[in-house]
């Protein structure tokens, strides 16, 4: 039997090569026979520049920029010829921003325009994004400000200081890109303001209580008067606490981070040569449909009329909307040995689940 084992980051605990080589692992146990072929996938998010690199080679370059509360921190720019990746959690993800007072209104994306402006500085003319994963909600200012766009404010300190804004001028950093492709692999599509918008839908995790939202969405609104008010509607503007808008904003086009993968490891020819595929990550839910890994990969196993089991630290979601999803069946760790093994061993753990998923579908 030929199975594919195309697993997400199980955020805070695994990266989605571990994850991929636990399942493995744990599937040889019951079935030693079997092949494998580990895929392990992302979406813009943590991991998007490993597994690029792990699919399409090219080198690594380290870079040490400015994380989102000031402290230095190291991140890659992955150059495949002509083309840089780039991964925004690196420099403005929630773990740098989860020891921080107040993160999320202080928080700034500054890190992310210098690696932007390093892979231009390099000789890069196409500039690929990953967002996701962010503990910032500045809408891109910081990245914007790190590009060379002047205002009449402060772009750099997080969104707590746009009261005074009214005016951002984006000319120097278009010019500082010109001539070069900038893309952004989004997982979400959200808006940048609103009630389906950055702060409202992705700010509570970032630690802004049920009160402070309006407040910081209301910053973010005077960041799109001063900047561009059309732009911040479009689909993905949201994303990264609203680096899509800043991206958007200097003329980026948006791709779904889960297809840029897919295509990257040629996951649709791989699902095609394969009996079952395997998915995962931290958290199975309904929400895994805006773009998220389980999703794209139960999509791209139905197009090869092969059936998708996904592996979870916890499923959230019951039969009928895991069907609704495209995954036949999910299965959970917690369920299996509890939440504090699985915090304490999710390598192990994972592999368990994975042999014991191993004895209902490998024939």
């Amino acid at each position: 039997m030929r199975v594919l084992i195309a697993p997400d980051k199980f955020a805070g605990t695994l990266t989605a090569v571990e994850a991929a080589e636990a399942i493995a692992a744990g599937w040889r146990r019951h079935a030693p026979d079997d092949e494998l072929d580990l895929a392990p996938m992302a979406d813009g998010g943590p991991g998007f520049v490993d597994v690029l690199h792990a699919a399409l080679g090219g080198d690594v370059h380290g870079v040490v920029v400015e994380g989102p509360h000031g402290t230095e921190v190291p991140a890659t720019i992955l150059r495949v010829d002509e083309t840089a990746y780039i991964e925004s959690a690196q420099a403005c993800g929630l773990h740098l921003a989860a020891d921080a007072e107040s993160p999320a209104q202080f928080g700034t994306t500054l890190g992310v325009g210098e690696l932007v402006a390093a892979a231009v500085d390099g000789g890069a003319t196409r500039v690929v994004v990953g967002l996701g994963g962010s503990g910032t909600n500045d809408g891109g200012a910081g990245l914007l400000d790190a590009l060379g766009a002047t205002s009449d404010g402060i772009l750099d300190c997080g969104p707590a200081v746009f009261g005074n804004l009214t005016e951002v001028d984006l000319t120097p950093a278009r010019e500082r890109l010109a001539g070069v492709e900038l893309v952004m692999a989004s997982d979400v599509d959200n808006p940048l303001t609103g009630l389906f918008g950055a702060t409202k839908t992705f700010g509570p995790q970032k630690g802004l209580t049920e009160e402070q939202l309006p407040v910081v969405d209301g910053w973010l609104e005077l960041l799109a008067l001063a900047v561009d008010r059309r732009t911040a509607l479009e689909k993905g503007a949201g994303a990264a606490g609203g680096l899509g808008y800043a991206l958007l904003c200097l003329g980026a086009t948006r791709v779904p981070g889960i297809e840029m993968v897919a295509d990257a490891v040629r996951l649709r020819e791989r699902a095609g040569a394969a009996d079952l595929v395997l998915t995962g990550e931290g958290a199975f839910d309904f929400s895994s449909r805006s773009g998220k890994v389980p999703y794209g990969v139960a999509e791209i196993a139905a197009d090869a009329l092969r059936p998708c089991v996904a592996l979870a630290g916890q499923v959230l979601v019951g039969a009928r909307e895991m069907r609704a999803l495209g995954v036949e069946s999910a299965y959970s760790l917690v369920d299996l040995v509890g939440l504090e093994q699985a915090m304490a061993d999710p390598g192990g753990s994972l592999e368990r689940l994975a042999a014991r998923v191993a004895r209902t579908w490998s024939h």
